[in-house]
């Protein structure tokens, strides 16, 4: 095969496709092979008729189309119907806040003032640094000891594993 150099532009495309093709046809790629019997032909499937407004739609289904069009997959009524809707249940109510969570709260509103602004309180930031540190790692102390370790309230420890 030959091929002009600095020629790959979008006219070259069709030629160089048929050399392609010829090339493999001379090395004997394509044609059927003499010693495979013949596969035994199957009954011809019947094509779905198309739905009555869509006109356009081809008369057999082509290879990705399952026998059903776009429009009756996506426009066409639910068959499983509206009697099966899942309708979820309503969430229950976020837990009033303690007051150790206004506490930890507090830890890291101080600690992030001491990092950012410590000029607002009046501190240098060699010493508002070190104790803003210590504010939110305070924070992050009491959030980590305040998480239940334990089965839910209620819960019957006896009772194996729970879903």
């Amino acid at each position: 095969m030959t091929r002009p150099t600095g020629s790959d532009g979008p006219e070259d495309v069709d030629a160089t496709f048929e050399e392609i093709v010829a090339d493999l046809r001379a090395e004997g790629f394509g044609e059927p092979a003499e010693t495979e019997p013949e596969p035994e032909p199957q009954p011809k499937r019947e094509p779905r008729r198309a739905a009555a407004t869509d006109e356009s739609a081809p008369a057999e289904p082509g290879w990705r189309e399952g026998g059903a069009g776009w429009d009756d997959t996506m426009f066409a009524p639910d068959p499983a119907g509206d009697d099966e809707h899942y309708v979820p249940p309503e969430p229950p109510p976020l837990p009033r806040p303690r007051k150790g969570a206004f506490v930890v709260l507090l830890f890291f509103v101080v600690g992030l003032l001491l990092l950012i602004a410590p000029r607002l309180i009046g501190l240098s930031s060699t010493i508002a640094t070190p104790l803003g540190m210590l504010a939110l790692a305070t924070g992050i102390g009491l959030l980590l000891l305040r998480v239940k370790q334990g089965p839910p309230d209620g819960a019957d420890p006896t009772n194996g594993a729970q879903v």
